[in-house]
């Protein structure tokens, strides 16, 4: 049986196969309103149309100043909801599961106005420097994600994706090259994921179905953190519920990063094997054979397609021919695929 067009079930959805759209930001709300256009309707749609098991939105976020971009997708708002609950109803009638990645970038902000992090020190010389989050800001944020989260459920979402890598917010609490403070929230490993872990107790409050979290499991840096401190970041966050970490690497200082086809496949197997957890594999994955030597030696349990899917929004199809195998044809393409 070929693994990557196995069925995958947690906590009562069921993607059809192991492929997984990565979230990948388009920068196209232009009204700078955070709203659904044109755009992502047929950017989403088309990759259903294409026979991945789930897409999971780009990151969205929770606060306006929380946009990597003036230009991103939110749903901070209930005005944001109509355009989101359009695009979940599109992607699902193509038989694909839909999840949001909930984000906030922190110090990566590039917005106008106050940007904010855990302590304030800029990404680099050419971005602003962030305030350092009071108390009631952190508070604020987490209940930012908790209200997140609800209208993600009330717009149909399937899956949640909390956005805890690549340098933004959450990710910059969790090191300790972007994370200098001396209270409860800074300091060691356990204080520096207390941020993390209420989010993720928040969003457990109005969220009963499938939670993922997406990492950065390397800083590339000699101080920074690697594969191995994410082993108990990754057993506290199976404590708490989440189902799968998506495990990604790098980008919360300027680093030099190896760059390679399945990169960061050796981070995904060591924390599902290290913390006994689900994990989905990312990193210029880019064919069916790659993808199924993954799964097959047990080194992750879901393939993350990023670039390949833009380049290829029919990559299922071509993977299941370099895998000999078949899958259903959308009814409408049968006489040509």
């Amino acid at each position: 049986m070929v693994k990557l067009f196995e069925s995958y079930s947690v906590k009562g959805v069921t993607l059809k196969n192991r492929i997984v759209m990565s979230p990948m930001c388009m920068y196209s709300s232009h009204q700078e309103d955070g709203k659904v256009e044109n755009w992502h309707m047929t950017h989403y749609g088309s990759r259903a149309v294409g026979g991945v098991g789930l897409i999971i939105q780009e990151a969205t976020a929770v606060s306006p100043e929380g946009r990597i971009s003036s230009m991103d997708l939110g749903i901070w708002n209930d005005d944001q909801l109509e355009g989101l609950k359009r695009l979940v109803s599109s992607v699902k009638e193509h038989g694909t599961a839909i999840g949001l990645q909930l984000a906030h970038a922190g110090r990566k902000a590039t917005v106008d106005g106050t940007i904010l992090a855990p302590s304030a020190l800029p990404f680099n010389e050419d971005m602003k420097t962030p305030k350092e989050m009071s108390i009631e800001e952190i508070r604020q944020t987490v209940v930012n994600f908790k209200d997140a989260a609800n209208r993600a459920k009330e717009a149909g979402y399937d899956v949640i994706e909390i956005h805890a890598a690549h340098g933004y917010l959450i990710n910059e609490f969790l090191s300790p090259l972007t994370n200098r403070r001396e209270d409860e929230y800074g300091g060691n490993t356990e204080k520096r994921y207390r941020f993390l872990k209420e989010v993720i107790d928040a969003v457990n409050e109005v969220w009963e179905g499938p939670l993922f979290v997406r990492v950065s499991a390397h800083d590339y840096h000699e101080e920074g953190l690697t594969p191995e401190d994410y082993i108990q970041y990754s057993k506290w966050m199976k404590e708490q519920g989440v189902d799968l970490l998506d495990v990604s690497s790098g980008a919360v200082v300027p680093a030099p990063i190896p760059v390679f086809p399945g990169y960061q496949v050796p981070f995904a197997e060591q924390i599902k094997h290290g913390a006994d957890i689900d994990t989905g594999a990312v990193g210029l994955i880019t064919n069916g054979y790659q993808a199924e030597e993954i799964l097959q030696n047990k080194r992750a349990d879901l393939i993350f397609i990023g670039r390949e899917l833009l380049r290829d929004p029919y990559w299922p199809k071509n993977a299941a021919k370099e895998l000999r195998t078949e899958i259903e044809p959308p009814k409408q393409y049968g006489r040509g695929w």
